[in-house]
């Protein structure tokens, strides 16, 4: 098959969408007839990470409800929303999904509130910060493939690390970025966690995807709640129904026509003032009244336990060849992830790898032993 066929479709981008020959990796390798960021979709949905997905909670934990949301959900509802977009604004759809797909690979278990106590431990030991969106890249670039990566492009690495949905913006313009400023952008994120508020994509999917993170979960954390019982049908502040719908389809659908209208051959990803606040309204609602209220502080207190007891035990036992950590984690690893990685890090990472379930039934076997 010639690629030339698989890229039939750059002609009909465009003019501000990211080619394929753009694309910029951080290794050369012996291309195929695939194109780059359709072959980066392939690396980042066979990886062991993309699997791990499956067993990790998105805002509930522990709630036992299946049709509740988990994170593998999250991520597919991101790529559909922002391929939506992409297509209405003739942007690349392959770059998009990849970013979309992978954009979330680092979440450690308990999603936001596991995050912040890995972030402390990692703080007190090892002296860097424990971000989500940076330890994505990190599966990718070095964790993957028993320690070698998977050497995706820059641009999708690029689309992850700046992806946070949490930042709420009007309007979303691309940055320009060489390998060398993404490469440094990413290694500052481990010190200062300011830089983050301050990270901007270098491509307009990358952008796509941000706002689109953020449309993935808005609504759909509202008919979550109204499942478990955490809110009441119809809650959400009238001024914010007559912007944006009260249902998660309106409140997804009204904000992609916004964007769509505002953006269509625009070199920026932007919202209508009065569509930008009422998601800003409608995000701080839901911190109120759903993600201050999904754990409770016994169960917070028992995340932390579960982390900082099992950091401690796997690093003062990190040489035990039957401690899991090498039977599961090290003892897969490269030569070269072995010897350029401390002690402190390598127990962050396999802890962030864990699922939810998977990190429970550690920490019951460590309990067991005492």
């Amino acid at each position: 098959m010639e690629r030339s066929k698989m890229l039939n479709n750059e002609k009909y981008l465009s003019k501000f969408a990211t080619r394929d020959a753009d694309a910029i990796r951080l290794f050369d390798f012996e291309d195929d007839f695939r194109p780059n960021y359709f072959r980066d979709t392939d690396r980042i949905i066979h990886s062991l990470s993309y699997t791990r997905y499956t067993d990790k909670t998105q805002v509930f934990t522990h709630w036992h409800n299946d049709n509740v949301s988990r994170r593998v959900i999250h991520v597919q509802l991101v790529s559909k929303i922002a391929r939506t977009i992409g297509r209405a604004l003739s942007l690349n759809e392959d770059l998009i999904e990849a970013i979309a797909l992978g954009h979330d690979l680092g979440h450690c278990p308990f999603g936001h509130p596991g995050e912040k106590i890995l972030d402390e431990i990692s703080m007190k030991y090892d002296g860097t910060h424990f971000l989500h969106n940076v330890e994505s890249v990190r599966e990718l670039i070095v964790l993957e493939n028993n320690g070698r990566g998977t050497n995706v492009t820059i641009q999708v690495l690029d689309g992850i690390l700046c992806h946070n949905g949490e930042l709420v913006e009007g309007q979303y313009i691309p940055k320009k970025k060489t390998k060398d400023d993404f490469l440094k952008e990413y290694e500052k994120c481990y010190y200062d966690v300011d830089s983050i508020k301050k990270l901007r994509p270098m491509s307009l999917e990358g952008c796509v995807v941000r706002i689109s993170d953020l449309i993935g979960y808005l609504g759909r954390d509202i008919e979550d709640a109204i499942r478990l019982g955490v809110l009441k049908p119809n809650s959400i502040p009238t001024e914010i129904q007559e912007v944006l719908g009260s249902t998660n389809r309106e409140i997804v659908n009204n904000i992609i026509i916004d964007i769509i209208e505002n953006s269509l051959d625009k070199p920026y990803i932007k919202l209508s003032d009065n569509v930008f606040k009422a998601i800003f309204d409608l995000k701080n609602f839901n911190y109120q009244n759903i993600y201050y209220k999904a754990n409770t502080e016994e169960s917070l207190n028992f995340y932390t336990r579960v982390f900082n007891e099992l950091f401690v035990f796997y690093r003062d036992n990190i040489d035990d060849p039957e401690n899991s950590i090498n039977k599961i984690f090290l003892g897969n690893m490269t030569k070269e992830y072995l010897e350029s990685t401390n002690d402190n890090r390598k127990v962050i990472d396999y802890l962030a790898g864990m699922t939810d379930e998977f990190i429970l039934r550690e920490y019951e076997k460590l309990q067991a032993t005492k």
